[in-house]
């Protein structure tokens, strides 16, 4: 008889020759290289929000190609890396992912043509998908009773990155020259590769195959139609003919992807496992999620930095503005093991639907409390939280439900659709910001411009929708029967 997919993909099999080489101390070495790789790649993804205004007084309105290149570039490698690290090896694309951003953080480093940059970033961008790779191999190599804090641990390092990496690139801008940020990437990328070539095993959980070129050249192309319009879409307008073309040229090259994939063997994308209820309702909650945390992102040092004369904004320097996101990111890896915990006591999906309950409640404090610097501290920690739980959630679910032969490639799947609800985030919040301005007037004429507190308690608001959205989405899925 035939098992049902919960119980085939919630239980892992036995890889014991390589499980009992880790010791205590040697999975602890193990964990730690993995986890800064992972932390390094989130970095790499926020660290330049902060010195965007000196790049673009620099290099003009294309150094938003500094984000966009890195965005589009780990749209496309993140899902193509995954699937390559089930056939071939997750610990090798993972050295390849690091090597990838270790040399785009070099080349950053040494340049200051604006064309080099780009192409530093680009590289770098491949490296997204290191988080969902480590994900993957940890899953194969911890003890088992590690398993799940480890993974936990490694997930909510896509969001602790990004939170430790305002304030870092705010304490740069203050007294180091922006190459500096590079610099540091390209060491402690450095490290990590070269630890986890040292330390680290390779899983004995592959199953070789056949590369699906044009499967992964569609992907490309459609996710590439999809994001740049939503990316661009503040620069264009969103009556820009181009906006609308890019949009409907993705659905067109997606339909036909879909149709690809579901005719031919060894496919990139598994889309009937896809469609599985439990791993669709855990990729649409992580949109929401992606959504919310980024938004936090925009709305939280903006908000701060923001002049006084706005009513609403604390005139605060860039690493004011960067340090009102750390307790954040602190309490995304310390509430992170404890949600393994919690997972096994109520099982994952109750926990992500907490953590995205967390926060909606976080968003809703954020509109109500805004007369005081300490009162946005609170309630961007209080989001934190909750994405800690929420992020270190959704591997559980999506190993639970997943062959461990097509594990990385899941994951990577997963960490793609909260880079898409990061997308998304910038398109919306951007346009719902710029909705509503207030203006600084000296002698007539206007001085200075900002996005008005309604403005942001609007962005506030549709983030807590997106939060509860995400909880009634993930409570619909069973408890798994087995966790991976």
């Amino acid at each position: 008889m035939t098992e049902s997919p919960e119980l085939t993909a919630g239980a892992e099999p036995e890889d014991a020759a390589v499980r009992a080489h880790t010791s205590s101390s040697r999975a602890n070495l193990e964990l730690l290289f993995v986890g800064l790789g992972a932390l390094v790649v989130s970095l790499t993804q926020s660290m330049l929000v902060p010195v965007l205004g000196e790049l673009q007084e620099e290099y003009g309105a294309s150094a938003n190609w500094l984000l966009t290149s890195t965005l589009l570039a780990g749209a496309v490698a993140v899902p193509i890396l995954g699937r390559l690290g089930d056939m071939f090896g997750k610990r090798l694309m993972l050295l390849v992912a690091l090597g990838a951003l270790t040399v785009g953080s070099l080349i950053d480093a040494l340049s200051d043509d604006l064309g080099w940059l780009i192409v530093g970033r680009a590289i770098q961008g491949a490296s997204g998908a290191a988080i969902p790779l480590g994900i993957s191999l940890l899953a194969t190599l911890m003890p088992r009773e590690r398993v799940a804090s480890s993974v936990a641990l490694i997930s909510a390092m896509l969001g602790v990155g990004g939170s430790l990496g305002l304030p870092l690139a705010g304490l740069v801008a203050e007294h180091a020259d922006w190459h500096a940020l590079f610099w540091i990437n390209t060491v402690v990328g450095a490290i990590a590769f070269v630890g986890i070539l040292l330390v680290v095993p390779e899983s004995r959980q592959r199953e070789g195959g056949r590369v699906d070129l044009v499967g992964a050249v569609l992907l490309s192309a459609g996710l590439v139609c999809l994001i740049l319009p939503l990316e661009q879409a503040h620069e264009w307008g969103w009556g820009s003919g181009r906006v609308w073309l890019l949009l409907a040229a993705s659905v067109v090259v997606f339909a036909v992807f879909a149709w690809f994939e579901l005719r031919t063997r060894d496919a990139l994308v598994d889309l009937k496992a896809l469609t599985r209820r439990p791993i669709l309702m855990t990729n649409l909650a992580s949109i929401c999620f992606g959504f919310a945390l980024f938004a936090s992102f925009i709305g939280t040092s903006t908000f701060v930095e923001a002049g006084k004369w706005t009513g609403y904004g604390f005139e605060s320097s860039l690493l004011v503005g960067g340090l009102a996101m750390l307790p954040s990111g602190l309490a995304m890896l310390v509430f992170a093991p404890l949600a393994a915990r919690l997972i096994v006591l109520r099982g994952a999906p109750q926990t992500l639907a907490l953590g995205a309950a967390i926060v909606a409640a976080g968003w809703l404090l954020r509109i109500v409390l805004t007369g005081e610097l300490w009162q946005i501290f609170v309630g961007a920690t209080v989001v934190g939280i909750g994405t800690g739980i929420g992020y270190a959630a959704m591997p559980s679910l999506i190993n639970a439900y997943t062959p461990p032969h097509e594990i990385a490639a899941a994951n990577g799947l997963n960490t793609l659709f909260r880079s898409l609800g990061s997308t998304l985030a910038t398109a919306v919040g951007t346009s719902i910001l710029a909705s509503s301005l207030v203006y600084e007037v000296a002698d007539g004429q206007v001085v200075d411009a900002a996005a008005s507190l309604t403005a942001y308690r609007w962005l506030f608001a549709v983030c807590a929708g997106a939060a509860a959205l995400a909880a009634v989405l993930v409570l619909t899925v069973p408890r798994p029967r087995a966790h991976a």
